[in-house]
């Protein structure tokens, strides 16, 4: 029997050789707070792609500086920022992976000097500076930086891009009541909350033509806040506005001392959406078997399987599981690694 999961998968006429995504994951490894690319990062990445992923995402790549989480943040604002970009995903190429890049702002949840944004003016937390609100130029200027770092990664050669709009960022900041209290066209219902997001996406797709990824939360944990059933209303607009996938998280728009976390915790939503709005969804948390990938893609609960903290313990999880699953004939071996994969 053959592994779905080391199966190629296509989308938007582009395949992937197998369906497993490395998940976005922060880094925070840029030495001199400039936003490139480092030596790390050739070896982080590098080692992943060598370990047959098929599709790695970068970290939340910030548009703008003052959107950043750290100053150890990736950046995408500047064409200074791209030769090292182009310089990365070329690397990873060489290994027959696809490389994705998470564009990013982190509105309150920014952790840099300087004066920082969101929706309204509500601090994430007490440890957490206050924003300002938006005004309508800014929300202007942030759509056309995502507009404008699309072109970035067109230069530098991604195959994929991925909205970050989940976990309390900017997106997801404007998306839940919890933080959005504006009064204006951007405020209030949620089809009105969805209109930052909606433009950003429209400016991305008058660049880019390849696949379009979008992360959500899709529950906020909270009785006032957002839950699956908004989200299934947003996922078919987003659908509708040519998203090819929706990367289903939850959490992070608010802080929250604890909630039920179980292996898969969050492969239900994946689930839903995809089986209730008709478009492709990857499932992420807490999945760190190939037999537990496995199961939620034959039974067709999401498409793809993005892989976070599992990869950083293991770089080769790809072997590891093609090897749980009785399916190494499907693994690509690099050559320098024959004698021992074999």
């Amino acid at each position: 029997m053959q592994s779905k999961l080391l199966a190629p998968y296509e989308i938007r006429e582009m395949t992937f050789k197998n369906r497993v995504v490395m998940s976005p994951m922060c880094m925070y490894a840029v030495e001199k707070k400039d936003g490139i690319v480092t030596d790390f990062h050739f070896t982080h990445y590098g080692s992943r792609a060598v370990g047959q992923v098929g599709l790695i995402m970068l970290e939340a790549t910030a548009v703008l500086p003052e959107g950043r989480i750290s100053e150890q943040d990736l950046g995408i604002w500047s064409d200074d920022q791209i030769a090292g970009l182009k310089k990365l995903v070329a690397h990873l190429h060489k290994s027959g992976a696809k490389v994705g890049i998470q564009l990013a702002h982190a509105g309150r949840k920014a952790q840099v000097p300087g004066p920082i944004y969101s929706a309204t003016k509500l601090a994430f937390s007490e440890k957490y500076q206050t924003p300002e609100a938006l005004t309508i130029p800014q929300i202007e200027t942030v759509v056309s930086a995502f507009q404008k770092a699309v072109k970035r990664a067109e230069a530098a050669g991604f195959d994929v891009i991925e909205i970050h709009a989940a976990h309390g960022y900017l997106v997801n900041q404007f998306l839940s009541p919890l933080v959005n209290r504006r009064e204006d066209q951007y405020g209030g219902p949620i089809g009105n909350r969805y209109q930052f997001l909606n433009e950003i996406i429209e400016a991305v797709r008058s660049e880019w033509t390849k696949p379009l990824f979008v992360r959500i939360s899709a529950e906020d944990y909270a009785q006032e806040g957002v839950h699956l059933e908004d989200y299934l209303m947003m996922s078919r607009w987003l659908r509708d506005q040519g998203v090819d996938l929706i990367d289903v998280s939850t959490g992070g728009v608010i802080p929250l001392e604890a909630y039920d976390v179980y292996p898969g915790y969050q492969v239900q939503y994946a689930d839903r959406i995809r089986k209730k709005v008709g478009i492709a969804t990857g499932a992420v948390g807490m999945i760190t078997t190939g037999n537990q990938a496995e199961e939620i893609l034959r039974n067709e609960r999401a498409d793809l399987v993005f892989i976070g903290r599992e990869l950083l313990r293991d770089p080769y999880w790809v072997k590891t599981s093609a090897k749980l699953l009785n399916a190494e004939d499907q693994l690509e071996v690099p050559t320098p690694y024959q004698r021992g994969w074999r």
